[in-house]
């Protein structure tokens, strides 16, 4: 086991094949993927997930997110709806991940005890790539602390573990900087459920599928006590600057002597307010590139020495709709 500062493995072939090798004889490595870097393991080594859980503390209860290198691999871990041929169609590779009735194959562990697994292709291409060298079905969670702020960069994955994550393969900054969405299809199409948004939106889901999404919880497992999908609970994501959030375009209402403040808006504001440090999502206010820079801000004002953050809400439409819901997580007091 190597030991010391982490070893950055680069996009090379040569390091691709040791990346993957590492997977496949237990080990853990940080990941890039096109949503946030995770911490993958091999899904089917029990002892490998289980260390996932250890370096994060993460509670048993939270399941994790198997990934695969293509669509077809699917049948291996879960049962397969018909419904799911026109999202993988449509979405794969890419940031959905769809919760499915699992087969034997898949450890508890992995589903939180539940008879339901979670998977995705992602479309990182060194995600895919590690994937296919390694053999294996991959694990992984976000690489941070367990409901600390996801790592959009591999040197946040550095700063959140040092040593104890020494493998981390660096691919540079993540494209959507948010999580995927997650639906529930264990139930089949016409009770299929938005359990997490993401980079997309519950629209193109409905469309994909050709019907409306079911409101309301999926659910916990077989009464395990379990969440159905990763990323659910109410306070999450989380800095441990203590934020307020506020309409998209209302001003902040600061604090009267309670020490240095930050406000973050959408866009770069056209006119400066006093007394307060301003930082921005966008220019001008793209919301893809909002969502891309929001956990990656947060970390950085969390190291700022802030009393709080102010924090603008997106409007509720498209990909704001996956912001708003980061933010209200993180916001949260429990």
């Amino acid at each position: 086991m190597f030991r010391g500062a982490p070893l950055f493995f680069r996009e090379t072939e040569a390091d691709l094949i040791r990346v993957g090798k590492l997977l496949r004889e237990g080990e853990l490595v940080a990941l890039p993927t096109e949503t946030v870097y995770g911490l993958a393991a091999d899904a089917l080594n029990e002892n490998a997930v289980r260390r996932v859980f250890s370096v994060k503390g993460r509670p048993f209860l939270d399941p994790l997110i198997v990934h695969l290198a293509a669509a077809e691999a699917v049948e291996v871990l879960a049962e397969v709806p018909p419904a799911l041929e026109r999202l993988a169609e449509r979405f794969w590779p890419g940031p959905l991940t769809v919760v499915l009735r699992k087969k034997a194959v898949v450890p508890d562990l992995v589903t939180a005890g539940g008879g339901t697994v979670a998977v995705r292709v992602p479309a990182h291409r060194l995600m895919r790539r590690v994937i296919e060298l390694s053999g294996c079905f991959l694990a992984a969670p976000s690489a941070n602390p367990f409901g600390y702020v996801s790592p959009t960069r591999a040197e946040h994955v550095r700063e959140s573990f040092g040593e104890k994550v020494p493998w981390i393969l660096d691919g540079g900054e993540c494209e959507h900087g948010l999580e995927s969405a997650i639906v529930w299809l264990a139930d089949g199409a016409k009770r299929a459920r938005l359990l997490r948004s993401g980079p997309i939106s519950s629209e193109e889901i409905e469309a994909a599928i050709g019907h409306r999404l079911v409101s309301g919880d999926a659910g916990n497992a077989e009464k395990t006590g379990a969440q159905p999908a990763p990323g659910m609970l109410s306070r999450h994501y989380s800095p441990f600057t203590p934020i307020v959030l506020r309409e998209a375009g209302a001003k902040p209402t600061l604090r009267v002597g309670g020490g240095r403040q930050a406000v973050v808006w959408l866009r770069r504001p056209q006119v400066a307010m006093a007394g307060v440090e301003e930082f921005w999502l966008s220019e001008n206010g793209d919301l893809r590139e909002a969502g891309r820079n929001v956990f990656a801000l947060a970390r950085r004002l969390d190291a700022g020495g802030f009393a709080v953050m102010h924090w603008e809400l997106a409007p509720g439409t498209g990909i704001g709709v996956a912001i708003n819901d980061r933010l209200r997580r993180a916001a949260a007091r429990a």
